[in-house]
């Protein structure tokens, strides 16, 4: 929730989503703390169509990971449903060169990545990253997915 407020202190509108209704009070009482506006939803990223609204962006730290395969079709439609044509998906999973010891959600491949966004989407970019947590980084890939331009 952190990323909502850093977009929101430099101007931009922001809404935030989570399934725990807890991380959704703590995030909305420290946004109000510190003045900012930032909307937080508790909302299963499987249903994002309900927010019945269009962004230019939409930013994902750690969510692509955790769905298994048989739900990517599931979120793909619903990410479709809220970024407007050309919008773009930028998302941070951790990745599959993360080594096996450390119990991680699923490790992604960059092949599951372009699989998962074949129809309707254009990979601008799938870059190594790591993921910093409060106790250490892990392996990741940064990808940058634009939706298509509509006819």
């Amino acid at each position: 929730m952190g990323i909502m407020r850093f977009f929101a202190e430099k101007g931009h509108e922001a809404v935030g989503i989570a399934t725990a209704s807890l991380a959704i009070r703590k995030a909305t009482k420290k946004a109000a703390g510190r003045g900012l506006q930032v909307q937080f939803l508790v909302l299963n990223a499987l249903a994002l169509s309900r927010l019945k609204r269009k962004f230019d962006t939409a930013i994902d730290s750690g969510l692509f990971h955790t769905p298994s395969g048989e739900d990517r079709p599931a979120f793909v439609k619903n990410l479709a449903a809220v970024l407007k044509p050309g919008g773009r998906y930028l998302m941070l999973c951790f990745s599959d060169l993360e080594p096996g010891e450390y119990p991680l959600p699923g490790r992604i491949t960059q092949r599951e990545i372009r699989d998962t966004f074949r129809a309707g989407w254009s990979i601008n970019y799938i870059r190594p990253a790591i993921f910093e947590s409060r106790i250490d980084g892990h392996r990741a890939w940064l990808s940058s997915i634009s939706r298509a331009m509509q006819s």
